[in-house]
């Protein structure tokens, strides 16, 4: 462990006893499993090992320079002003003196007691000057990640912000002596809501809105009233430094809607709830209730693009994979009703009821970014042809709308523009009943989306009427199960053999896994299946196993299992696509599963073995039906 040397230079970590299990290490975490052997032997001697407990901070005026590499434990990267910029884990490295000229002044605080590789900067910059890739991990990807993470995350939670951050200084200031009249004309031309009461630079008292009207104008009071005879005197403070969550609870717990700041005793600023409320902004309620505002899809595009960042800083935040898909499918729900009210107050009232449904994961509320559309349109049996005008022409509109909002256009077609998504109701049905009745490879590729859908805007009762009869032809038809289970085990976990990643050989997701096709996929098809073969009219994955498993149709045991593997690999695309949006690259489903640190790869094995043992009972349940 690190000693000071007797000139109280800075502490340099003392070289490990073993090396072995520090090569086995490095040869599994990036960038250093692109050394050959060789290389790495040599690389060893020059590492040194140190332990620190939680709390511990690295900076670069007290510590020795070189890279940190975290052998387990976390530590957070914050800036000058406590931003938090990252937070790293086992596997992943940090170079002080290179952070601080990216960034200026940069810490790093142990917040998980933490076992780290020291690599000194002279060999640290042999490395990167010898390898190429190695300078590119270092030089390229860390400092990218860290500038979005300056742009994307101001703060992990937006009540954690200061209040100096949020408060007014532009403050209305008067004297006890001061009368009713002179004070509500000065509040009412400065255009505030309450003034402060100051006797020379000390704060007094505070008047408000409220104050005039339920003290002043309900007593009749004249004019010429002084106001020390209403105003609150010595009112409650909070300090500059505190957080808005502090004031927050303060305000609520009082019930005050303003709050004097003050800094070191001295009047600095003023709370206020309307501060709060635009304080929290970011929040998924007010970006959903702003969508529905817009007046033209460029309104709502302009509201989204700061999406990703959000996304990061939700997930950040301590929000899970499963909360945050729900989240971004509220979003992709309130965009498209206010698309469509958009395009109905263009083209006129609907000539006859209809319902706009959700299918896939919109339907499913499992939503994460890389999404496409999947929707179409259910129409009242009671339309006429005439109309199919005004149905084309809405989802032409909300279509475009949506891709022009970031939701890519269904390369399959799956959209309510193409007319076989856009039926009267009986055509519907009709429709389901042929493909259970006759299940096609096509039909099931087609059954696989539809067979979750949600009524989005409309008349949802179309909706309903149509899933049930998708439940009652699917439910006891063995032939169309079996069918779909067939469809169920196409996607393969990617594990081969001694439970070894199966990863893409070549071509641009080379090394990386589809987490979406191999993980996500298998088991919504695997719980639709049981679902449907059970009249389960559930369309929520989770909400699924949960009907099953009270049904008996599951045990308990199977369905948390399904439960906690989706739940592991949504977290691990979640955290993924995060990376990519703090790294300025386009999210997407391919993870390289190597470069996870160990803790994480073993969960996600764990996830892909549950996934091939529910397959292997999908395929014994239903082997009678397959045959």
């Amino acid at each position: 462990l690190s000693m000071a040397d007797a000139n109280n230079t800075p502490a340099v970590p003392q070289p490990p006893v073993e090396l072995t299990p520090v090569a086995g290490f490095l040869a599994a975490t990036l960038p250093f499993d692109t050394l050959s052997p060789s290389e790495l032997a040599r690389l060893l001697p020059t590492l040194a090992i140190s332990y620190h407990t939680r709390g511990e901070c690295f900076d670069a005026g007290s510590e020795p320079c070189g890279l940190r590499i975290l052998r387990s434990g976390a530590v957070d990267l914050r800036d000058a002003d406590n931003t938090l910029l990252d937070r790293l884990d086992e596997g992943e490295s940090f170079h002080i003196g290179g952070l601080n000229a990216e960034r200026g002044q940069v810490q790093a605080r142990v917040i998980e007691d933490a076992l780290i590789y020291f690599l000194p900067d002279t060999p640290y910059q042999a490395l990167r000057q010898a390898h190429r890739n190695i300078d590119r991990h270092f030089s390229s990807q860390r400092n990218r990640r860290l500038r979005r993470a300056a742009r994307y995350q101001p703060a992990a939670n937006a009540l954690l912000q200061r209040i100096r951050d949020t408060m007014s200084t532009d403050l209305l200031t008067v004297r006890s002596s001061d009368t009713l009249q002179a004070v509500a004309e000065a509040m009412t031309q400065r255009r505030v809501s309450s003034a402060l009461v100051l006797r020379g630079t000390q704060l007094e008292g505070i008047i408000t809105d409220r104050d005039l009207r339920a003290r002043a104008l309900t007593a009749a009071l004249p004019a010429d009233t002084a106001i020390a005879s209403i105003m609150t005197a010595n009112p409650e403070t909070v300090e500059a430094d505190c957080s808005l969550f502090d004031a927050t609870l303060l305000m609520t717990r009082r019930g005050y809607h303003h709050l004097p700041v003050t800094e070191a005793g001295r009047l600095c600023g003023m709370l206020t709830t309307s501060d709060l409320i635009l304080a929290r902004q970011n929040d998924p309620v007010y970006l959903v209730q702003h969508i529905s505002r817009q007046e033209s899809p460029e309104g709502i595009k302009a509201l989204l693009e700061g999406m990703p960042g959000l996304v990061v800083q939700w997930s950040q935040s301590g929000m899970h994979a499963h909360q945050v898909s729900r989240v971004l499918t509220a979003i992709s729900d309130a965009v498209t009703v206010r698309l469509i009210q958009l395009a109905e107050a263009e083209l006129g009232p609907a000539p006859a009821t209809w319902c706009w449904v959700g299918f896939g994961s919109q339907a499913r509320a499992e939503q994460l970014f890389a999404a496409d559309q999947d929707n179409g349109m259910i129409i009242s049996d009671e339309a006429r042809d005439a109309d199919a005008g005004w149905f084309a022409g809405l989802a032409q509109r909300v279509c475009d709308g949506l891709q022009l909002c970031g939701y890519q256009y269904c390369q399959g077609g799956v959209m309510a523009t193409t007319e076989s998504w856009r039926q009267p109701l009986q055509r519907w049905q009709d429709t389901v009943r042929n493909w259970t009745a006759t299940p096609s490879p096509a039909a099931v590729m087609r059954v696989s989306i539809f067979f979750d859908l949600r009524a989005i805007y409309g008349d949802d009762r179309l909706c309903a009427q149509l899933q049930q009869v998708m439940l009652q032809e699917a439910s006891r038809n063995s032939i169309f199960l079996a069918a779909l289970a067939a469809n169920a085990l196409e996607n393969r976990p990617p594990l081969g053999m001694f439970r070894r990643f199966v990863v893409e050989r070549n071509g641009e997701h080379r090394d990386a896994v589809d987490l979406k096709k191999r993980g996500v996929l298998p088991i919504t098809e695997i719980v639709r299946l049981h679902a449907l073969a059970h009249g389960i009219a559930a369309v929520d994955t989770e909400e699924r196993l949960q009907a099953l498993t009270r049904a008996k149709k599951l045990t308990m045991g199977d369905g948390r299992n399904l439960a906690d593997a989706l739940h592991c690999v949504q977290q691990q695309r979640l955290q993924h696509q995060c990376q990519q949006i703090l790294a300025g690259e386009p999210p997407d489903n391919f993870l390289k599963p190597h470069g996870l640190p160990t803790l994480a790869r073993e969960q996600l094995r764990d996830a892909f073995t549950l996934i091939d043992e529910s397959q292997a009972a999908v395929r014994q349940t239903y082997r009678a039906g397959m045959n």
